[in-house]
């Protein structure tokens, strides 16, 4: 919405929402992107590819700007004032991410480059201490490779055995499955909150009362769910939760990991290096407390400045009518796709948000976005970084259209006129 906007220069004050109105303006939301009034090869742009990164609102482009031109500074240990509003920034970032999941305390909230360095840090350092010969951990077999090959990697140094619950042909997880997998010698759960792949959302709640009745730690993967819907850290009841800032619609290179207080005071170090010390000697170092233990050397500041200053924003719209008005968008265009001759969705989860996957008979994905893009929509093809999942649907690739906040019926339309068009040049 036109007027949302960070106060302070260099860090994530309050954001006002500019007017007022029931419904959800989708028209004054996009006002505050810059890159939708771009082209692309002579059209108006068309973003389907949120799934992989969304696009930035201004308030974000301007905090980073704010941090770099009127604070820049390292933080924690310097007594100058740059220093010290470089720090106050940063720490008030913490703060504004530990609120927006509902986390207890800002000693659970860890700063990373990505959701992806968030799990193998839980890999290395919980797994590391738990996990032995014969133990076993539990994922999905919706899983995008981030949240495999970390466990794949401590199965192997450890001698456990990764375990993976089968999901049927909508594309969700048969539960009764992942209960019949939980054993004796399971030490740990990591599943998807959302699949990026099929855009299932996993009954998490669930999962995470299953697996708390019998006292195993849970780690959820937020990359995708924590933009679409509201996360509730302490309601989940979950032991780590991960989450990637540009998908968040803030900056690259700055994620999110939250862990239970107990869980991370237990963990041994991921990193060592600066910061994360309280001494140092040549025969001993001690550890600092929470959550600096586990930020060795210095952290992407400007990064978490401009991460809070997106939450701040979304936030402000709002994710229950953000969510709605993604709700919307993707029943309107599972109905336009199915509607297509030749087209078929690839997860059809009757709980889903925001992912469009599909393939088009006869034609390979890798051209269905090559000729989408001349027409100015951006999607993306491969397996996603998903390739059980693939697999699991007997197709080498998808094509997935991904929504988010800014997106439109009328893109849809767009896109579908666009695939009408890949129709025709293989006919």
């Amino acid at each position: 919405m036109t007027g949302l906007r960070a106060s302070r220069i260099g860090g994530p004050g309050p954001i006002e929402v500019g007017g007022t109105g029931a419904g959800y303006d989708v028209a004054r939301v996009r006002e505050d992107f810059p890159i939708l009034r771009r082209q692309v090869r002579g059209r108006p742009l068309v973003y389907l590819d949120n799934a992989a990164t969304t696009q930035k609102p201004q308030a974000v482009i301007d905090a980073l700007g704010g941090y770099y031109s009127g604070i820049n500074s390292n933080v924690h240990r310097g007594v100058h004032q740059l220093s010290e509003l470089a720090t106050e920034a940063f720490e008030a970032a913490r703060e504004t991410v530990r609120a927006y999941f509902n986390a207890s305390a800002v000693e659970e909230i860890i700063f990373t480059r990505n959701a992806t360095e968030g799990i193998n840090l839980v890999a290395a350092t919980f797994g590391r201490a738990n996990v032995g010969e014969g133990d076993e951990v539990l994922i999905s077999a919706m899983e995008h490779h981030s949240n495999i090959v970390p466990w794949q990697m401590l199965c192997e140094a450890s001698g456990a055995r990764l375990r993976v619950a089968p999901i049927d042909d909508r594309g969700e997880l048969i539960l009764e499955e992942f209960e019949r997998l939980l054993g004796p010698r399971t030490t740990l759960v990591a599943v998807s909150h959302m699949s990026n792949a099929l855009g299932t959302v996993n009954p998490v709640e669930e999962i995470v009362a299953i697996a708390s009745r019998r006292g195993v730690p849970v780690l959820l993967d937020g990359s995708q769910a924590a933009y679409h819907m509201p996360v509730d850290v302490q309601a989940l009841g979950c032991d780590f939760y991960v989450a990637t800032g540009h998908k968040l619609y803030g900056p690259t290179g700055i994620g999110v990991l939250y862990g239970r207080r107990a869980r991370l005071e237990a963990m041994p170090p991921y990193m060592g290096g600066g910061d994360m010390i309280a001494s140092v000697t040549f025969e001993k170092s001690t550890w600092n407390v929470l959550p600096y233990k586990f930020e060795a050397g210095t952290p992407n500041i400007a990064g978490a400045v401009g991460l809070a200053a997106a939450l701040d924003y979304v936030t402000a719209v709002g994710l229950d009518v953000i969510g709605a008005h993604e709700q919307d968008l993707l029943a309107y265009g599972t109905s336009a796709l199915e509607q297509m001759e030749g087209v078929r969705l690839i997860g059809t989860a009757r709980r889903k948000a925001s992912v469009l996957s599909f393939v088009m008979e006869g034609i390979h994905p890798h051209d269905i976005g090559t000729i989408v893009d001349r027409e100015g929509v951006a999607i993306r093809t491969g397996h996603h970084c998903a390739q059980p999942v693939m697999d699991r649907f007997g197709v080498p690739a998808t094509a997935r259209a991904s929504l988010a906040m800014y997106n439109t019926r009328e893109e849809i339309d767009t896109l579908v006129r666009a695939l009408e068009r890949v129709r025709d040049v293989f006919k």
